[in-house]
């Protein structure tokens, strides 16, 4: 079967129901088009940001089968999963390993699906012949490698065959076994886990701190603008810059999907605080921004970790993705759970080193995992 690939820098000039079709099955509401097309109007993303959307189409004689989204990148910041020792090397010898064309949600490290089939179309037996399109296009366009990131488990059963070399990173997510309330939940904890959490949840009121979950057409411009005063106070603090996404990027998506938000605020006596912002569908909560204008005790973990349990109770959804790193969240009950990445690189000897480099990492990522298994809060099978 032959196959032809090309590029889309601008996404509005693709059908917006086309693409959502297309990723209906496991996008999640950051791979829709209102999402991805709020990051180009809002410049959060394009040529100045390191961010040029790239989203490759993939055509079978002259129809469209698929679409892969993807950026071209010149920096590995906002994808987080870390290959600078890769451009360090790069450039040690000589080399640029800038541009490089990544298929990801910027900055938004959730596992989800990646390509986007027309009607579901999935053609996975001849998906090594459409990749090899897609290094040939992409390494004619000068890109030195393309870097397939957070896969789902049905693409990563299938690349798993092809010729992308595999990365394993961990991810620490909440699944919800049917809980009935946060209290329910917490009994399966051993009871010393149990009594730490509830301490710590009790800091907020000592603190006259209370907290409030928004969500839908209930959050207004006023909760979104102080939001953002948050997010990008605490970006200035622990970066020095306002953050990756502007102002308008946040009311485009009150504007244009706002029943994919839900929005945390924390209010201490009569002024508000801090807060935390959510993406959500039916079976997914996806944990993305915080923000303080005010620093008190254990406050994160309930905007961040516990509002987020609790509304994923209370709407049935099965999976809460808090964002990553943070063995912190292992103690309130999230799991490590393997993320799967694909790699290639044009310069071949180069593919071979860093090939010997995952492999080796994989073991390590492997008995992280299952130390991690080792520190989690809940109560044995026998108990």
């Amino acid at each position: 079967m032959s196959y032809t690939v090309s590029a889309c820098t601008d996404i509005s000039t693709i059908d917006a129901q086309e693409w959502d079709a297309c990723f209906e099955q496991d996008g999640g509401p950051c791979l829709s088009y209102a999402f991805l097309l709020g990051l180009e109007l809002s410049n959060s993303v394009g040529e100045d940001t390191g961010w040029l959307p790239y989203h490759l189409c993939i055509k079978s004689a002259g129809n469209t089968i698929a679409w892969v989204p993807g950026y071209i990148k010149t920096h590995s910041y906002g994808e987080y999963i870390f290959d600078h020792a890769w451009a360090n090397a790069y450039a040690q010898h000589g080399f640029n390993y800038y541009p490089k064309w990544v298929n990801a949600i910027p900055f938004t490290p959730v596992t989800s699906q990646r390509i986007g089939w027309i009607n579901n179309q999935a053609r996975w037996q001849d998906l090594p012949d459409i990749i090899a399109q897609i290094k040939d296009f992409l390494y004619t366009h000068q890109c030195s490698s393309m870097h397939l990131l957070f896969a789902n488990l049905t693409e990563h059963a299938h690349l798993s065959n092809s010729p992308l070399l595999h990365r394993l990173s961990l991810q620490f997510e909440w699944q919800n076994k049917q809980y009935t309330s946060f209290s329910d939940y917490l009994a399966g904890f051993t009871s010393r886990k149990r009594r730490s959490i509830t301490k710590e949840r009790k800091k907020n009121a000592s603190h006259n701190v209370t907290v409030s979950r928004i969500y839908g057409d209930a959050i207004t411009q006023a909760d979104m603008d102080f939001f953002y005063s948050c997010y990008r106070v605490t970006y200035l603090k622990r970066s020095g810059h306002d953050g990756y996404l502007t102002r308008e990027f946040f009311n485009h998506l009150l504007h244009s999907m706002p029943q994919n938000v839900l929005l945390v605020l924390a209010k201490q006596d009569s002024d508000y605080i801090a807060g935390s912002l959510f993406l959500f569908d039916d079976t997914q909560l996806y944990g993305r921004y915080w923000g303080a204008l005010q620093e008190v005790d254990g406050l994160h973990f309930e905007c961040c970790y516990y509002q987020g349990i609790e509304f994923a109770i209370e709407h049935r959804i099965q999976r809460f993705n808090p964002g990553t790193q943070g063995e912190h969240k292992i103690l309130r009950g999230f799991a490590p759970t393997y993320c799967h990445s694909y790699h290639s690189l044009a310069r071949k000897d180069f593919e071979v080193a860093v090939d010997d480099f995952l492999q080796r990492e994989q073991i390590g990522v492997r008995q992280y995992k299952q130390h991690c298994d080792g520190l989690l809060p809940f109560k044995q099978t026998d108990e």
